[in-house]
């Protein structure tokens, strides 16, 4: 294949390749993992355990808050925390540009979604786009860090679900240890879902987490995830609940994977910083920022073009000539814009529309080199300018 680049010079093919993303698991910590899982084995005890229990603790702990509750996956967090606030034939507030299990989770809980557009300062939503979409029927607002930003915007989040007297629930599956103002992903709402899916910053192979200052919902949860019963030992079972329980061994990979996650943040803050001052002198693309008193844990790091172009070619040029793989964007068809979800479409959102037209995902991951970093910048200064 014979591609050019912006300035029609040909390049030779890549002598260093940069993948999207990894997951890193240090030998010690394979080792450490290991020995536990030959522990459960033996035992027998491979779900609703001890080291369920002590993940839920630790991740309760470093969230600040009180309760958390493993479960299966993100997604079914998220519907799990929509079904103890109840939102059956009510409406949920959710970001047309997220993932489709944040819209999927308000279905199969029973509620509706109502689609509304982003914010291009963090990619997250705005009070005065929520308000577009309010009726007596809306019970709750499903806000998304994404890539792992929590927008400064927040506080004014908070104040406005208050006033509404609706629940604010938090999709923090990119936003494992991200904060604003001190405050953890997680913390801001009546509860906040987490996923430990094999790309994110942390992860327990496969996984979700529940995490809440309020006792009822927390009780209720577990009841949820263990097919509705009323405890683990009795089949008695009082809720519509389902299998949606974290096995002891996904317990184990992320408790260790949860001990190395400052580590593994601070590695991607390392690149991030990189990538802030030696991306200032393209004049092709702008960086999403993180708010002044915000912390970022760069799950992503997200590039906005300035100009609409054909990302398809964008990226094979990069990938084949440069050896540089972007990751997939988040997201690149709006929710609004998938055919799964079309009857729940109530207008144009021409925000979210033109951002996920434009917007990329440099490479970054923890144990990431900072030569790799230099040769991402430089294939882009080379093809966008």
């Amino acid at each position: 294949m014979s591609l050019s680049t912006a300035s029609g010079a040909t390049v030779q093919s890549p002598t260093r390749k940069v993948p999207a993303a990894k997951i890193q698991f240090l030998p010690e910590d394979r080792a450490w993992i290991a020995d536990r899982i030959q522990e459960v084995l033996a035992t027998g005890q491979l779900t609703l355990g001890k080291y369920g229990t002590e993940f839920e603790q630790k991740f309760a702990q470093f969230c600040g808050v009180q309760h958390a509750i493993a479960v299966n996956s993100g997604t079914s967090s998220l519907e799990i925390i929509l079904r103890t606030i109840g939102v059956e034939e009510k409406d949920v507030l959710v970001p047309t540009n997220t993932f489709f299990a944040t819209a999927a989770a308000v279905v199969h809980a029973g509620g509706r979604p109502v689609l509304v557009d982003m914010d291009p300062e963090s990619f997250g939503i705005r009070p005065e786009d929520l308000e577009k979409k309010l009726t007596s029927n809306t019970a709750a607002v499903i806000v998304a860090h994404i890539g792992g930003i929590v927008s400064r915007r927040l506080p004014d989040l908070q104040e406005w679900a208050a006033q509404k007297r609706i629940s604010l629930i938090e999709d923090a599956a990119h936003a494992h240890g991200s904060s604003y103002k001190g405050v953890r992903a997680g913390a801001f709402g009546i509860a906040g879902s987490f996923s430990f899916y094999p790309t994110k910053v942390m992860t327990a192979g496969e996984g979700g987490m529940i995490v809440t200052n309020d006792a009822r919902i927390a009780d209720e949860a577990r009841i949820y995830r263990d097919q509705g019963k009323a405890s683990f030992t009795v089949n008695a079972h009082v809720r519509m609940g389902y299998n949606w329980r974290m096995s002891e061994p996904h317990a184990i990979i992320g408790l260790k994977h949860l001990e190395r996650l400052p580590a593994m943040i601070s590695d991607r803050q390392r690149i991030a910083a990189l990538y802030a001052r030696e991306l200032l002198a393209l004049k092709g693309l702008t960086t999403v920022t993180v708010p002044t008193e915000g912390v970022c844990n760069y799950y992503k790091y997200l590039v906005v073009l300035n100009e609409r172009q054909d990302r398809k070619t964008l990226k094979t040029l990069l990938r084949e000539q440069y050896g540089v793989s972007l990751a997939g964007e988040v997201y690149e068809e709006p929710l609004h814009k998938q055919p799964v979800f079309v009857k729940y479409v109530s207008g144009p959102l021409p925000m979210a529309e033109d951002y996920c037209a434009r917007h990329l995902c440099l490479p970054i991951f923890s144990g990431m080199e900072e030569a790799e970093a230099r040769h991402v910048v430089e294939a882009l200064k080379t093809v966008i300018g």
